[in-house]
């Protein structure tokens, strides 16, 4: 027997016309009242629904806001779809007086709102007419389920109307419950329309998963089959799923899978890895918020893996001094510290350098590392500023430049010995001495 999905709230049914074909098109849904969905309805938001609601068009919410708000979860994004097309859009809007901006979307059917303050991204249902595994051809649709169709993953396919009624055409919401992330339709179709879509596969099985082997063996297949697909997806957009896998869950299991589904040599991760380092730095930093870049190094043996990775995905130039700082000091400064004083050798290294950004990256050597408890230390340390200037050095009846540097040098390595204590005076007086 069919079975209606029940969270708490009404279920409403939806049947096709034909009895026949009853259990292929039959659309169950429920309508979620929760609080993070209310939390929605801003003035905006309700002026934007007035809107369509006068002009006789649909509006849902739809895609990962759906998803985050059926996991109880406050979408950070929401985005919207509609019958409406993008001319007919910006006729509406235009008669109510709203303003449009950002009018890029507008090929691709996105028109984007601004009302009270907030602005409302609108996309019109659309069909995919050729695809090319980077870009489509789009054509536009009054369909909810050919849209619905089009998208990659069933979680992500799902509307949400106004009145919190679930619109589910892929099973989406089961495969929410049971943490499962499966392809819309075929795996190996849906990937080729947009070979992106391989790393959405694992970023959202990091996000949704408990158990890091719950693949389905045609997925994996479909993955390893069209890895080299990724070689003409550009670096920016592979950097920007990447990072997102990197700071979710399963995280060494993924990659270590990327790696046995030929998908880490398309995307710029080196060859030769050492997975044991892999393993080691996913333990150490699983519970410090490590940036992706840190757990990243791990792969890393030396400057040219960074130099490499960097000319595929246009890392940043923080990003990439960081990489490059902790391959360099990964082992030497922890080696340096002292049981009695471990900080020391870390705050003397900030203390020494002159890079604004030699803090932060120290944090990050720590999480690296594993070193919770100093990592904590050396948050709440406050760097001392060092007492003596050139001017004080010229009073004592030094002039030369070159000199005052060398003496400004040795007493700093004095102050640094005495656990940054001495004072100006003190410090001058070795210099009588």
């Amino acid at each position: 027997m069919l079975r209606h999905l029940f969270w708490g709230h009404r279920v409403v049914f939806h049947s096709c016309f034909s009895t026949v074909k009853l259990l292929k098109c039959c659309l169950f849904t429920m309508q979620l009242q929760s609080p993070e969905f209310q939390a929605l309805f801003t003035q905006g938001l309700k002026s934007v629904a007035e809107i369509f609601v006068k002009e006789n068009h649909e509006i849902r919410i739809a895609g990962g806001a759906v998803r985050d708000l059926l996991s109880g979860t406050p979408p950070h994004d929401v985005d919207f779809a509609t019958t409406a097309t993008p001319d007919q859009m910006k006729m509406m809007f235009k008669a109510a007086g709203v303003r449009l901006i950002n009018h890029k979307g507008e090929n691709h059917g996105t028109i984007t709102a601004r009302l009270h303050e907030e602005n409302f991204e609108i996309t019109t249902l659309r069909i995919d007419v050729m695809t090319d595994g980077r870009h489509a051809e789009v054509e536009f649709t009054t369909d909810w389920e050919k849209d619905a169709g089009r998208r990659d993953l069933t979680i992500n396919s799902m509307f949400l109307g106004f009145d919190g009624t679930l619109y589910d055409y892929f099973n989406g919401y089961e495969d929410l419950k049971n943490k499962k992330v499966r392809f819309v339709g075929l795996p190996n179709k849906r990937i080729q329309e947009d070979y992106l879509r391989i790393l959405r596969y694992f970023r959202f099985f990091g996000k949704i998963a408990e158990n890091p082997d719950d693949h389905d063996p045609d997925t994996l297949k479909a993955i390893k089959g069209n890895a080299k697909g990724l070689a003409g997806i550009s670096g920016e957009r592979i950097w920007v799923e990447l990072k997102k896998i990197l700071v979710g869950n399963h995280v060494e299991h993924l990659v270590r899978l990327m790696y046995e589904l030929d998908v880490a040599y398309y995307i710029g991760l080196p060859t030769d890895v050492n997975l044991e380092e892999l393993d080691k730095v996913y333990k150490n930093t699983r519970n410090l918020s490590a940036s992706p870049i840190t757990f990243l190094t791990s792969l890393f043996r030396d400057q040219d893996d960074v130099t490499k990775l960097d000319f595929r995905l246009k890392i940043s130039k923080q990003e990439k001094n960081l990489a490059l700082f902790l391959l360099k000091h990964r082992k030497d400064l922890i080696k340096a510290a002292d049981s009695s004083e471990p900080l020391k050798p870390f705050q003397d290294f900030i203390l020494d350098s002159r890079d604004p950004g030699t803090t932060d990256r120290i944090y990050e050597l720590l999480k690296y590392q594993g070193e919770g408890a100093l990592l904590k230390e050396m948050q709440n340390w406050s760097i001392p500023l060092f007492p003596v200037t050139g001017h004080d050095i010229r009073k004592m009846g030094i002039s030369s430049g070159k000199e005052i540097g060398t003496v400004i040098q040795q007493l700093r390595e004095q102050w640094k010995k005495s656990g940054y204590q001495m004072d100006k005076d003190e410090l001058l007086c070795l210099i009588k001495d």
